[in-house]
């Protein structure tokens, strides 16, 4: 059954005081580097860190008194698993998660923390699925869908009830798309509030089985990208149902568009997301022409994201934008000319990050050495410029 506008409305009702109602705020920093009127929604900061919490708040307050006597089974990449484990903790229904093997540490253990019990099992999410229909079945547990679920899709809907009701000036609403519940959610309760807003949908390129299955191709998926959040194999037939009927499109973003907006959330808007909850924002990067001097509204719908793949990502886009700068240069094997070199990089305002110095495998004399620098800049030009100035006097090229 296609959940209606007066779900989501219940929803919203029946979740209050479960689900943070978290704040929309204009971002002036994202509105300058797109050229939009950019307002985030920022369910980063609910209890597990991301938009589940609604659906999964609102489809276990639909469970019967003998449903929760039995409990509940869930099959998650990660943020789904938490919103279920949390949720059930908090009515007092036993959870088992089933977890793709992929899924980040710090998703697995946040998840257990919760008290469920978790079942790490496949590759991907359809092996996952497979399992915990299984134990559904052999343990007569309920079955908690991530996406293709009425009950979910209310839930997931109230984002957008509140994001328009916050601010009703938005041209477009611009959502993440994996399985199908959020966006199916939020189009239903965003075009009951506003008819003349658009609805667009973002994946990412290697995941794009939504994309396909609404243009009627079969899908073809895999490989990996920092946006597991969203990377779907099996869509929701319900979700694809609504996204077809009411018309909404689904772009396509590559994987460094994703790295990209998660560094530009981290370093201009001074917020955490994880790539799905980036993919928005990554798609208003990379199709600029769409967005300029309209009001954009973007869920930052998670932010579960592993400390070490944020620090790599920030410095894979320091990289990108010239502001990290690696030489590989040729020098005389004397003393003296390392010190040079620190010298003339430091009296035009680098900084040096990281030296190896070689000598026996890659100089083609003994009379001379490989340096391999990497040099902190202001920007691209500016590391350019360093470049140069080192290029008066040694043999310089870039790693």
């Amino acid at each position: 059954m296609t959940p209606t506008f007066a779900d989501i409305e219940a929803a919203a009702n029946r979740i209050a005081g479960r689900v943070l109602r978290t704040p929309a705020v204009r971002s002036d920093s994202l509105s300058r580097a797109t050229g939009a009127d950019i307002v985030l929604k920022l369910d980063n900061l609910q209890a597990t860190g991301a938009f589940k919490e609604r659906g999964a708040a609102n489809r276990l307050a639909l469970l019967t008194p003998a449903e929760a006597q039995r409990g509940v089974v869930a099959m998650s990449a990660g943020n789904h698993a938490q919103a279920v484990a949390r949720h059930a903790h908090l009515l007092g229904v036993q959870a088992t998660i089933v977890m793709p093997k992929f899924t980040p540490t710090t998703k697995v253990t946040r998840t257990a923390s919760w008290g469920a019990r978790v079942v790490l099992h496949g590759e991907m999410l359809a092996e996952a699925a497979a399992h915990a229909h299984h134990l559904a079945e052999t343990e007569g547990l309920v079955f908690i869908h991530p996406y293709d679920d009425p009950g979910i899709i209310a839930g997931q809907g109230t984002l957008a009830l509140e994001l328009l009701q916050d601010f009703p000036d938005l041209d477009v609403l611009v959502v993440p798309v994996g399985g199908g519940g959020l966006i199916s959610g939020s189009a239903i309760a965003a075009l009951a509030m506003k008819p003349d807003i658009e609805i667009l949908g973002v994946e990412v390129e290697a995941y794009s089985a939504m994309a396909q299955r609404l243009a009627g191709k079969p899908v073809s998926v895999g490989g990996s990208t920092i946006a597991e959040g969203i990377a779907v194999r099996d869509v929701g037939e319900l979700p694809m149902a609504i996204l077809r009927e009411l018309g909404v499109e689904v772009l396509l973003v590559p994987e460094a568009a994703i790295e990209q907006a998660i560094a530009l959330l981290a370093e201009g808007a001074k917020l955490v997301a994880e790539g799905a909850g980036a993919a928005a924002l990554a798609a208003v990067l990379h199709y600029p022409d769409r967005f300029v001097g309209r009001n954009v509204g973007i869920p930052i719908c998670g932010g579960n994201i592993d400390p070490r793949i944020l620090a790599n990502t920030l410095l894979r886009n320091l990289l990108r934008d010239g502001r990290l700068v690696r030489l590989i240069m040729e020098m005389p094997d004397r003393p003296g000319m390392l010190g040079d070199i620190s010298t003339r990089i430091g009296d035009e305002g680098g900084n040096i990050i990281e030296v190896a110095h070689h000598r026996l495998f890659t100089s083609p004399t003994v009379q001379a050495a490989q340096l391999e620098i990497m040099i902190e800049a202001r920007d691209a030009a500016h590391g350019a410029f360093i470049e140069s100035k080192l290029r008066e006097r040694y043999i310089v090229r870039r790693a």
